[in-house]
């Protein structure tokens, strides 16, 4: 049985910290609207933050290689989360998914909702990855 995740409004390093504890618990963990997560702080210093990063990268032959789509950000920050050069971590980190939006197999599907970002302060990964490009 899959876990579906629903990202709305929720702060993306508290998705990120239960998808990554529920996969390396054996559970396969789908998040969907992926772009309505959220990132708290100052929206510019947060798209500052991740621009300079993506600039640190270099050519393609080296790293960092940082995402600029919604829904690999959050997968990235669930890596963080994982010992994904270990084995137990490598299997975990398969079995997560993020989708941008709600797919057809998973609209009847009952979603868990991780608690609402409260701070007045926030960018969503939508409005990050569109400072990206």
């Amino acid at each position: 049985m899959d876990m579906v995740i629903d990202a709305t409004g929720a702060a993306a390093g508290r998705i990120a910290s239960y998808a990554a504890k529920q996969a390396l618990l054996g559970q396969n963990v789908i998040i969907v609207h992926a772009e309505k997560a959220v990132i708290t702080g100052r929206p510019g210093k947060v798209a500052e933050h991740y621009i300079t990063a993506r600039a640190r990268g270099g050519t393609s032959q080296k790293g960092p290689n940082l995402p600029s789509r919604p829904e690999f950000i959050l997968k990235r920050a669930i890596r963080g989360m994982l010992s994904y050069k270990e084995g137990r971590g490598r299997e975990a980190f398969k079995r997560i998914r993020c989708y941008i939006g709600l797919p057809k197999e998973f609209a009847d599907v009952k979603r868990i909702e991780i608690s609402k970002t409260q701070a007045a302060r926030t960018i969503t990964l939508e409005h990050l990855s569109t400072r990206l490009k």
